[in-house]
């Protein structure tokens, strides 16, 4: 058996050696600069790490990270993918959840530097030109690669994705997004998102090119704006809230961006009135909703987005499931519903994770065996009408904020570990569109009286930066004395979110 990701790659290696994989603007690598270098990469695993542990990989968007990623697959390695602005106690969370037999850091290691392949190391690693046996290339039901996300009790969790699971992913990819060969590709999703793999593995597999756009130019509007036309892109793939913020641009458009002809949008809802006026800038452009969660790789389902769907509904469709996937409606009891009622999503397929990285109580949770084949509960709401998927809302207090999936617990968690708090409960603020609008934080503080609000705003943001990542951060907060309980004693978070939202 063959790993047939790996073989297209070289195959491009091959045919077209010269054409870059990757492009940031100032720095471009070829495809042959892929190959020879993640085979000298695999080399040096194979005999430094002759076990199948999952090796974590520590970066930004950089071409770099691409290398590593395949030459762990060469060498027999799942890798786990994590950003460079993620706060060092999250790292050190992840390297220990992730039992990695090493990091590959390719920016400034913040952690003890044991069993780390640093830059320096990387370069030197990648010049030898060393070939590896592959005779332990991952393959079938073994881990690919392995996204962290959020979870209840403060520490992430291990989403393992397969080779199989993967390959299902590409081949739909492949089949209904109207690719073609060489195009390029927007590639601003960090590689710790499993968004990235929209753009990172279809560009990879077509021979195209991956534009990366750095984490300082999306936070800087000025810089966004001009970077964009000299990007000359064809394929988008973001959140809706990324291109939200480009259609403030009015330059933003198919006069400037010519060559932008298919944009792809997963990891929240798309609001209608993004929809439109994205179609109104980009009136011959594709346009692709999308919805899935990273326990089944990436996304499921699809729907083209014309003026005859925008016409027939104020809440855009996620799509039809893709070929090889079954979506059921469930009730509260577990059992089917018919066509047209709302229940829990569940996803059915070869698409969906084994579960959690030796988490077993929370993967028995979340994963099922559906008619014999692996299913996963998403606890999502959603409804089936005319073979497309609707999504309406989160079953539990997991939410997507600016694309990112996050467990509320999770920061609550985190925001009681500061000696200052007593108590806290973080609520989602809803929009019109029912997206997330702002994440706002009740907190009963440590006996302080006569606090500046302002002040200790300030203080808890500063400390929670030491432990959750930036966009987990709280925009508001409110202090109290108490928080309402449930008749069982629990916090009672439905009752502060209707507070917000009423």
């Amino acid at each position: 058996m063959k790993n047939l990701i790996l073989e297209k790659i070289k195959k491009w290696s091959e045919e077209t050696p010269e054409s870059y994989f990757f492009d940031d603007g100032l720095n471009q690598l070829t495809y042959r600069e892929l190959e020879d270098s993640s085979n000298a990469l695999a080399s040096y695993l194979e005999k430094n790490y002759p076990n199948k542990n999952n090796i974590l990989v520590y970066g930004g968007q950089d071409g770099r990270m691409i290398i590593s990623f395949l030459a762990c697959i060469k060498a027999g390695h799942c890798y786990v993918p994590v950003d460079i602005h993620t706060p060092d106690e999250r790292v050190q969370m992840i390297l220990e959840e992730s039992n990695a037999t090493c990091a590959i850091s390719l920016g400034a290691w913040p952690l003890d530097e044991k069993d780390v392949i640093t830059e320096k190391v990387f370069e030197t690693v990648i010049a030898s030109k060393e070939m590896p046996s592959l005779n332990q290339v991952v393959l079938g039901n073994e881990n690919f690669y392995m996204i962290f996300t959020s979870g209840t009790t403060g520490k992430p969790k291990g989403v393992q994705i397969s080779y199989n699971n993967l390959v299902s992913f590409c081949d739909w990819m492949l089949s209904d997004f109207t690719l073609e060969t060489g195009q390029r590709f927007l590639c601003q999703a960090p590689f710790s998102f499993d968004l990235s793999v929209m753009d990172l593995y279809p560009a990879l597999l077509t021979g195209g090119t991956l534009v990366a756009l750095s984490k300082d130019e999306v936070d800087n509007f000025p810089k966004l704006f001009a970077r964009l036309p000299e990007m000359d892109l064809n394929i988008w793939v973001s959140t809706p809230s990324l291109v939200e913020i480009c259609l403030l641009s009015p330059d933003f458009n198919n006069e400037t961006l010519p060559n932008l002809v298919n944009f792809q949008f997963c990891g929240e809802e798309l609001p209608h009135a993004v929809a439109k006026k994205l179609m109104d800038r980009f009136p011959k452009a594709l346009i692709f909703n999308t919805y899935g969660p990273t326990e089944a790789t990436v996304a499921i389902t699809s729907v083209l987005i014309t003026e005859e769907v925008l016409e027939s509904t104020d809440r855009l469709p996620l799509g039809k499931v893709k070929g090889d996937t079954q979506l059921v409606i469930l009730d509260d009891n577990g059992n089917d519903l018919p066509e047209g009622e709302i229940g829990e999503i569940l996803i059915v397929g070869p698409g969906v994770s084994a579960g959690y990285f030796e988490q077993e109580e929370k993967t028995k949770e979340a994963f099922i065996t559906y008619n014999g084949l692996p299913a996963y509960k998403t606890g999502d709401a959603g409804l089936i009408k005319n073979e497309h998927l609707f999504y309406k809302g989160r079953l539990d207090f997991q939410i997507k904020w600016h694309g990112y999936r996050m467990e509320l617990g999770d920061i609550d968690h985190h925001m009681m570990e500061i000696d200052m708090v007593r108590n806290a409960c973080v609520v989602p603020k809803y929009n019109k569109n029912h997206k997330v609008q702002q994440l706002i934080a009740y907190v009963v503080l440590e006996g302080i009286q006569d606090i500046d609000q302002k002040i200790k705003s300030n203080e808890i943001k500063e400390a929670l930066q030491k432990s959750v990542m930036e966009y987990m951060i709280p925009q508001r907060f409110v202090f109290v004395e108490n928080l309402p309980l449930t008749p069982n004693g629990k916090v009672n978070r439905k009752q502060l979110i209707e507070e917000v939202n009423s």
